[in-house]
């Protein structure tokens, strides 16, 4: 059997067997209406399989292994039982053109929408600024509450504290570059599977993309894993970006 330090399960996994692809977050609590209004719903089918966050009016940023075929995007709403036509955008995929898998990093994916929100996006970090070790920092998501559990529609979220590099390296072996780390060690807080795409955001501002983490959720005991937003500021503000599109 696998040494569970070294088996890493994809974000992209459902909560369980039988249910779709859906947001956790652990030992968190109900986000109130019209909070974290830059939150997005990644949907497939009409169906939340991933999380997102709006940066500018009309791109939303997300994790490059939430790609499918045909994407839309939920924003204005923290109920996913409440969505109104208005709020549903079509989009145009720009995944990382460096992007394999999450084992090799460059999990993130540009959603330009098809037609300016009028929300206000959220802050990305700038590079020049420094997220200490140990700094309490915010994720969010839709779904599932524990491993195996039944997916929520209201918007969840979870304080976690971002970990040296050093002490992730040594938990997980292998750590793709441009990667941090916060949550799920020596804590009972932290995202999971499904999670994927949401922000990690710090001071207000966002400074990751939840990417992966272990195989239990119930009682973390590895690093939750988030690409570095900061390592793509020039890849994000470029206009002919490199894009990889399935």
């Amino acid at each position: 059997v696998m040494n569970r330090l070294h088996k890493l399960l994809f974000i992209v996994l459902a909560c369980s067997a039988q249910q779709a692809l859906g947001g956790t977050i652990i030992n968190g609590r109900e986000v109130p209406p019209n909070s974290l209004p830059y939150m997005a719903s990644v949907q497939h089918n009409g169906e939340h399989i991933c999380g997102g966050f709006l940066i500018k009016k009309d791109i939303v940023l997300t994790a490059a292994h939430c790609d499918k075929k045909e994407l839309t995007v939920v924003l204005g709403t923290n109920d996913l039982r409440k969505v109104k036509k208005t709020m549903r955008y079509n989009v145009e995929k720009c995944k990382h053109a460096d992007y394999k898998n999450h084992d090799t990093g460059n999990d993130i994916m540009m959603l330009k929408l098809s037609r300016p929100s009028q929300i206000e996006p959220i802050q990305l970090q700038d590079d020049q600024i420094k997220i200490k070790n140990n700094t309490q920092c915010l994720v969010a998501g839709w779904g599932c509450i524990k491993s195996g559990g039944p997916r929520v529609d209201k918007l969840m979220k979870v304080e976690v504290a971002t970990i040296d590099r050093r002490t992730c390296q040594r938990k997980w072996k292998t750590l793709p570059a441009k990667t941090i780390c916060a949550g799920g060690y020596e804590t009972n807080k932290g995202f999971c599977q499904g999670d994927s795409g949401g922000p990690l955001v710090c001071k207000t501002m966002a400074v990751g993309i939840v990417s992966y983490t272990g195989d239990t959720c119930d009682y973390p005991d590895l690093p939750n894993v988030y690409t570095d937003i900061t390592k793509f500021l020039p890849w994000i503000n470029d206009p002919k970006a490199k894009c990889k599109i399935a």
